[in-house]
């Protein structure tokens, strides 16, 4: 689990979120394939999560994304490389966009296709 991971990224649909970064909450949960025994001296049997957070924070400061939906694609995309993952849930939450609210977001899951 990655939890409460908070990057300023370009995000949105309005003209103003175009030309200021905004703070973007991450909340993912990976599933792994259970047959995959862990095993220490063999990191391909493992999830390496810092991994996961470089390759996000890179992936997010590529390009700006219109919609959390378009981001949560792209999120899946990257994560599903690793031969290991089986299924993922993500949170993303604008954190400053609506005055009144804490945050506004999406919550979606995928299950990679066999």
């Amino acid at each position: 689990i990655i939890k409460n991971l908070i990057i300023s990224m370009f995000i949105g649909i309005h003209d103003f979120e175009k030309r200021k970064k905004q703070r973007v909450k991450f909340n993912i949960t990976i599933t792994t394939d259970s047959k995959i025994e862990p095993n220490k001296k063999e990191l391909s049997t493992i999830l390496d999560y810092e991994k996961v957070i470089k390759n996000l924070t890179l992936l997010v400061e590529k390009k700006h994304y219109d919609l959390l939906e378009e981001l949560s694609e792209s999120i899946f995309e990257m994560i599903f490389n690793n031969k290991l993952v089986k299924k993922v849930n993500l949170k993303l939450e604008k954190l400053d966009i609506i005055k009144n609210a804490e945050s506004v977001g999406i919550e979606v899951s995928k299950i990679k296709d066999e």
